[in-house]
């Protein structure tokens, strides 16, 4: 009998525990917030936070993983060499919306369906968060990011799975920033692919493809019961699509240019070919230099293993001053070169890299000036 009393005793406290959880989370609305690509190249791949209306307290809060102190006095060199803290803040919903008001950009909410305890717990790990030293994060643009913080918290606290594929298999991160790189910046797509080395080529696995806004959206979105109710709360304006290929236009042009210049047999024309390449040298060697620094000397684990430096030789740099007295060894640093970009165009689509398209002309005309040098 007595056993039977504390057995109904415990039973009575949990159902009471339960009913008490549920009712101080009853006013909790928890919510995931997904703005749009902006025009600026940080904006490109949207924004990710989370809104937590207690009607109780009648607040309406946005936790922002976003945030970074543009007027540190070391902001650039801290950005250049990866070492840029990023930190949570929380914000009113009046303050986030108004920015994507004024860039007509969309954002879209998907309200929660949460157990009381989980509610409790993301709200709890967020307070926490936002009044320790934890708040602040090194950056990372793959892994640790503004989404990504958000993705993590909604899969140990929310329950978050996405229940199907949510990128074709063999879709690498490199494969998804392209994706919103080629609604509107085809210079800025060319610089991530010159500056971002084979560590973005990696294939993403399901969990790892919501670093980005729209995939957690939509990682959420196919999560088992998940989403209660998902709104627009602003429509953005449609992006405009500009020439995606104007780059390799553009260096093709170059290219030709440069080949048709060399041909000419007169004075004029062999001053401005050596002009052009010294030029030529230059750029690619400071190129490479500035590769090899963003590989050896910062914390940007994207930017390490760059095959771009296949043709971006640092060593080019060498040349530069080697061309005015023509020495011996120059000759065959030519062959060699001519042997190293031939290469680069056979293998140009099986290297563990993917390179930009519009690079082909340049590593085209750096083999026909290595082959022209090396026979003067």
């Amino acid at each position: 009998m007595k056993k039977a009393c504390l057995l109904f005793v415990f039973i009575i406290t949990l159902f009471t525990q339960r009913i008490s959880a549920q009712d101080s989370a009853s006013h909790l609305r928890i919510s995931l917030l997904t703005a749009g690509a902006g025009e600026e190249l940080y904006s490109t791949w949207g924004h990710t936070a989370l809104r937590i209306i207690d009607s109780v307290k009648q607040t309406d809060i946005i936790f922002n993983f976003g945030f970074f102190d543009f007027n540190d006095p070391d902001f650039y060199s801290k950005f250049t060499r990866g070492k840029l803290d990023y930190f949570l803040v929380a914000q009113s919903f009046t303050d986030f919306m108004y920015e994507y008001q004024v860039e007509k950009r969309y954002v879209i909410e998907q309200e929660l369906l949460l157990s009381a305890n989980s509610k409790l717990s993301i709200q709890e790990v967020l307070i926490q968060t936002l009044n320790s030293s934890a708040r602040v994060y090194k950056y990372d643009f793959l892994y640790n990011n503004c989404t990504s913080r958000v993705r993590d918290i909604l899969i140990k606290y929310g329950g978050l799975k996405s229940e199907r594929a949510l990128v074709p298999p063999g879709t690498t991160f490199r494969n998804m920033l392209h994706e919103f790189l080629d609604k509107g910046h085809p210079w800025s797509k060319l610089g991530i692919d010159l500056l971002l080395g084979s560590p973005i080529d990696k294939v993403a696995n399901n969990t790892e493809s919501m670093f980005l806004p729209e995939y957690l959206m939509k990682g959420v979105d196919s999560s088992q019961n998940l989403v209660l109710q998902k709104m627009v709360l602003l429509n953005g304006a449609p992006a405009e699509m500009p020439n995606n290929k104007l780059p390799l236009y553009i260096f093709s042009v170059i290219t030709i240019v440069i080949f048709g210049i060399s041909v000419i047999k007169n004075k004029t024309a062999r001053i401005i070919t050596r002009v052009l390449d010294i030029t030529l040298f230059l750029v690619t060697g400071l190129l490479g230099c500035f590769l090899l620094f963003m590989w050896f000397g910062t914390d940007h684990k994207a930017c390490a293993a760059n095959y771009n430096l296949l043709w971006a030789l640092p060593t080019n740099l060498v040349v530069v001053f080697a061309l005015w007295k023509n020495p011996r060894w120059l000759q065959k640093y030519f062959y060699l070169c001519m042997v190293i970009h031939i290469l680069t165009l056979l293998l140009w689509f099986w290297l563990p890299q993917q390179f930009n398209i519009a690079l082909i002309p340049v590593v085209a005309l750096l083999l026909q000036r290595c082959w022209k040098l090396g026979k003067l």
